[in-house]
């Protein structure tokens, strides 16, 4: 899978690079400015109030539900009604989910689904029982109640007053008009009162207004992570069936990837040394029948035969230094890259600095990293030097190609960057681009130590 620079293109010469033309979008005003004004900080809020009512109804079902069946345990009726009662808090954190979505861009996965061995409704009521998502659940029930009072409190009063106090110039008229006193009472006992109601009272009220205001939305925003933080480690699925889905993902990448392979080996033989071996059968046979007739017409067809074999030997072996080659095996990655640094149109510094060498496997996909990162240098950078680097730090086979070509690469740009991301991907590799356009472009890949 082949990768390729350049300036305005993806890395298949498809549309995904920033080009020239591309300007970030700017603001007029400061986020802090901004802030009390944007659409997130509103959801986030919105979020917020949410969440009290949202909140009184699972905390009111999960310990009315758990109360009950534990009360009714000494029949048979506790065992279903706990089960119903957990069913309850699992729909109802589908519905936490939904909101945080919605309100809080906040994307969490549904929990593992219940293992069940058999059919029929005690099967049913003993996955629900035993399902430790189930009960992450109900602890969300019951603790996020508690949090949702406080920050349901912490983020309406500020809201609150500080909208109040900075529109206070535009409302202030109200209290002589309507309620017979000169402004907003600040203080007031049998001896004396103090109101907001002169021009400076005014002015520094509504400057107080604005402070709070505007760092309203950083602590609404700060409340809400806590939610986030529930959100995600109680009603998503468990670090272990998380595991699972990237090791299944992975390993259907590998399944690909060695499909992919296997294809085009297929089609390289086919088209290549197949095709030249099938020739050369039939030049040998032309020959041997033009052997008596015409001996100089036979030994020049032989001769050609000759050069068709040297050719057909050199695809074949081409052919095995993209499956493996040979002085990868023999020698190491110190070798073999700066074997193909060799073949690179560009000059390439080559440093590996290993105490020993990786697995075999984690070897040969550092190995093909490299060389497609050099061959797309060769053909699309513009580049007029690079440098590969290969060092291990820790558990850790660290790689590092850096040129100073024409830059602009992006790894979101859906192509051969995101295969070669996919493919490190299913060994828990690492790839990070570093590639602004014009240069210069940093690309570094990080694969688990495998001795």
């Amino acid at each position: 899978m082949a990768t390729e620079y350049g300036q305005g293109y993806g890395w298949d010469g498809g549309p995904g690079f920033r080009g020239e033309g591309a300007e970030e979008r700017r603001h007029l005003l400061p986020a802090a400015l901004r802030a009390p004004i944007e659409a997130r900080s509103w959801r986030e809020f919105g979020y917020l109030m949410l969440s009290l009512p949202v909140s009184i109804i699972m905390f009111t079902f999960a310990v009315t539900m758990v109360s009950l069946g534990a009360g009714l345990l000494v029949t048979f009726l506790g065992i279903p009604v706990l089960a119903a009662g957990l069913a309850g808090c699992r729909g109802l954190g589908a519905l936490e989910r939904t909101r945080a979505r919605a309100l809080l861009g906040l994307d969490v996965a549904a929990p593992e689904p219940l293992r069940m061995t058999k059919q029929g409704a005690m099967a049913w009521m003993g996955a629900m029982l035993k399902s430790g998502a189930s009960w992450r659940h109900l602890l969300y029930s019951v603790l996020h109640f508690p949090w949702a009072v406080f920050a349901f409190s912490v983020a309406i009063s500020f809201w609150t007053y500080g909208w109040a106090m900075l529109t206070y110039p535009l409302w202030f008229w109200l209290f002589p008009v309507y309620g017979g006193q000169d402004g907003l009472q600040l203080y007031g006992d049998q001896a004396h009162s103090i109101y907001l109601d002169n021009p400076f009272e005014i002015t520094v009220t509504a400057l107080v207004g604005l402070l709070l205001t505007m760092a309203t939305p950083w602590i609404v925003r700060a409340l809400t992570q806590v939610d986030r933080l529930l959100v995600h480690g109680l009603l998503g699925p468990s670090r272990l069936a998380t595991r699972v889905v990237e090791l299944e993902s992975d390993r259907g990448v590998v399944i690909d990837t060695a499909a992919a392979d296997l294809r085009r080996i297929e089609r390289d033989l086919h088209d290549g040394a197949q095709a030249r071996l099938v020739a050369l059968a039939m030049d040998l046979g032309l020959a041997k029948e033009k052997l008596t007739e015409d001996p100089e017409a036979a030994a020049r067809m032989v001769g050609e035969a000759h050069g068709e074999v040297k050719t057909a030997l050199q695809e074949l072996r081409d052919l095995a230094r993209g499956i493996h080659p040979a002085v990868l095996t023999d020698r190491g990655l110190d070798a073999a890259l700066s074997a193909v640094a060799s073949r690179c149109t560009v000059p390439v510094q080559v440093e590996v600095d290993l105490p020993a060498r990786p697995a075999p496997a984690i070897e040969g996909i550092a190995y093909f990293t490299v060389s497609e990162l050099l061959q797309n240098i060769s053909k699309h950078s513009g580049a007029t030097r690079a440098s590969v680097d290969v060092w291990r730090i820790e558990n850790r086979l660290m790689i590092q190609v850096v040129d100073n070509g024409v830059g602009g690469a992006d790894v979101a740009a859906g192509s051969g960057l995101a295969g070669l991301a996919e493919r490190l991907d299913s060994v828990d590799g690492i790839l990070v681009v570093d590639s602004p356009v014009a240069g210069p472009t940093r690309i570094t890949a990080e694969l688990p130590w495998r001795g």
